[in-house]
């Protein structure tokens, strides 16, 4: 039998799918070098006249009054408060799933499950019809809220807990007189760390990239996350007319966009892989 590890096809394919994946960042890295008269005049692949990057790193953080910065401080908003609430609430929620008995228990799960085959995108007009009945329309609650509530968080959390939670850890700690919500806090929490990191990274960049939601509910350019307000400069560069020539700052800021989710990956891998890895093994 072959050995995967020194086929020859194996290794073509992977290399095509890197060269793939890495194309387009190539792309994006090159061209946020380029001035806007290099973006338009040179081959995408091939460097520019002058090395630019650092003018327009300036100019993206200068351009209409400096909104940049205030759109990457509310995607800091969006991000840090839904992925930390939401990946409490998941490890709560998976932990009384998995060592909790209470009724209507069964049909719950079945809730969960399904939920998690709904695309998100199916639910943003829904979400947006009632927060406008609300009032809460172009405020940041329009976009905090809908991101506490991760279902595929809430099933991961419940596959950890089963497995990694010993319940005679948690009848012990009752036992000392530890109340359910201490012992969840104290004892099951920690040993959940692993797996919270892995929702917490998928929460982080499910927000970070989240486009449509923000799209309907946000009026207000103040309130904006990077992702909407990136394309109305990107619409704004490519309108006929407009006078505006700003490719090279949309370019640059999204280089500057992605740069925060690889960061996020390389530092917190290893606790995601072993996350990942923990509800595959049984104890």
């Amino acid at each position: 039998m072959e050995n995967p590890g020194k086929s020859a096809t194996l290794t073509v394919m992977t290399g095509l799918f890197t060269l793939y994946c890495l194309l387009p960042l190539a792309w994006l890295v090159i061209n946020a070098t380029k001035s806007q008269a290099d973006f338009v005049s040179t081959f995408g692949l091939a460097p520019g006249r002058e090395f630019a990057l650092w003018d327009n790193i300036v100019q993206v953080f200068s351009y209409q009054d400096g909104i940049f910065s205030r759109w990457l401080l509310n995607t800091v908003l969006y991000v840090v408060v839904g992925a930390t609430v939401s990946t409490f609430l998941a490890a709560l929620g998976g932990y009384a799933l998995a060592k909790l008995h209470f009724t209507g228990k069964r049909v719950f799960l079945f809730v969960v499950l399904g939920s998690i085959s709904v695309p998100g995108i199916a639910l943003a007009i829904p979400q947006f019809l009632l927060f406008a009945h609300i009032g809460m329309t172009n405020t940041p609650w329009a976009i905090l809220v809908p991101s506490f509530i991760n279902p595929f968080g809430l099933y991961l959390m419940w596959v950890f807990t089963a497995d990694a939670v010993p319940t005679g850890l948690l009848e012990a700690a009752k036992i000392d007189g530890a109340g359910e919500f201490r012992t969840f806090v104290q004892i099951a929490l920690p040993l959940l760390a692993p797996a919270g990191v892995t929702v917490l990274l998928f929460s982080f960049v499910s927000i970070w990239n989240n486009y449509f939601l923000p799209l309907i509910m946000l009026k207000d350019p103040a309130w904006y996350p990077l992702t909407v307000g990136i394309n109305q400069w990107n619409k704004l560069g490519s309108t006929a007319g407009s006078g505006a020539l700003i490719q090279n700052l949309v370019i640059t800021s999204s280089l500057l966009t992605i740069i925060p989710l690889i960061i996020a990956f390389l530092s917190l891998q290893r606790y995601w892989r072993s996350g990942l890895s923990l509800g595959a093994v049984k104890g």
